[in-house]
């Protein structure tokens, strides 16, 4: 199901998916005109701003996934390139280059000496945090551009995507009365 939006203004809160009418719409309108844009130009943009925030911490996108995730715990280099869908002599580069900047610490796990363990450092913490500062504060501000109401709907959207992305990983949808905490409060939750 693809959603047209303009990435010159959100989406109202009735446009209804293309396509979608009848009962399965709900309270959506069905008449609503389809507009230049969709959703994956929208995150593309949204991700380019997220880019911008975190060059103020000397950091790429990649590598701030990677922190994000190395956050979770401690992970093989091969379990990091599946879960960021890269190939894993890209994951190398990209965990020679956090090594080097002494943000993760490579170890051999001790029941498999072939397997090398990431872990992230103390300075690879306190980047990471410095970086999820300047990034939802990069974030706050552009939703701050919005009335109020709308405003706290961005952000909780924003939520509601970790959610959604972290569900995703876990296989087949579970019950929707099933609540999973996230935002700020829930790091790590970055695919």
């Amino acid at each position: 199901m693809m959603v047209e939006v303009s990435v010159s203004s959100p989406p109202s809160a009735d446009a209804a998916p293309r396509g979608k009418t009848g009962a399965g719409a709900g309270s959506k309108s069905a008449a609503t005109p389809p507009v230049l844009g969709t959703y994956g130009r929208v995150a593309a943009w949204l991700s380019k701003r997220v880019e911008v925030a975190l060059a103020q911490v000397e950091l790429t996108l990649p590598q701030y996934r990677v922190l994000g995730i190395l956050a979770e715990g401690t992970a093989a280099a091969s379990g990091l390139a599946d879960r960021l869908a890269v190939r894993r002599p890209s994951i190398t580069a990209l965990i020679d280059g956090l090594v080097a900047r002494g943000f993760v610490d490579r170890r051999q796990e001790d029941a498999d000496r072939r397997r090398v363990e990431l872990r992230l450092t103390p300075e690879g913490t306190s980047t990471l945090a410095r970086a999820d500062a300047a990034v939802d504060e990069y974030l706050m501000a552009i939703a701050g551009h919005l009335p109020d109401k709308d405003e706290a709907m961005a952000l909780r959207s924003l939520e509601l995507w970790a959610r959604a992305m972290v569900e995703s990983r876990q296989g087949p949808r579970q019950a929707d009365t099933e609540t999973t905490p996230v935002g700020p409060a829930a790091r790590g939750t970055q695919p």
